[in-house]
């Protein structure tokens, strides 16, 4: 077995995408409408970022589901994306619309990490290689 997505449902998947894109340098791999939903993927590495409609959230969890709010606390869950320049990323992300929440920082072992949250409240990280 592999890890293959993550999906993180989102009210409006092509601006998010056009964020991930211009934020983290993620290259668009599909972009289509299923129905009422949209669909987008985005190249990662050996694992597939994607994106769909808040309202397939809706129908695939019945009973509901917590969605992303950037008005509120973050999930417990993080996306984490490495890179060889901390700073720059995350310059650049917030740049893109991305909102700080830690500064780029030293940690123990020689890693340089920092957090930022998308437009839709997901968490980001940006860890050194």
């Amino acid at each position: 077995m592999k890890f293959g997505y993550t999906v993180i449902w989102v009210d409006d998947v092509v601006k998010t995408v056009e964020f991930y894109e211009k934020a983290f340098g993620l290259v668009r791999r599909t972009l289509r409408e299923k129905g009422e939903s949209i669909w987008a993927e985005l190249e990662t590495g050996s694992t597939t970022l994607a994106f769909s409609s808040s309202n397939e959230a809706k129908k695939l969890f019945p009973s509901g589901c917590h969605p992303n709010n950037s008005a509120q606390p973050p999930a417990s869950i993080q996306l984490s994306f490495v890179t060889p320049d901390v700073g720059t990323a995350y310059m650049k992300a917030i740049g893109a619309g991305a909102k700080g929440l830690d500064v780029p920082k030293s940690q123990p072992g020689g890693h340089t990490i920092a957090r930022v949250r998308d437009p839709n409240g997901v968490l980001v990280s940006l860890v050194s290689g």
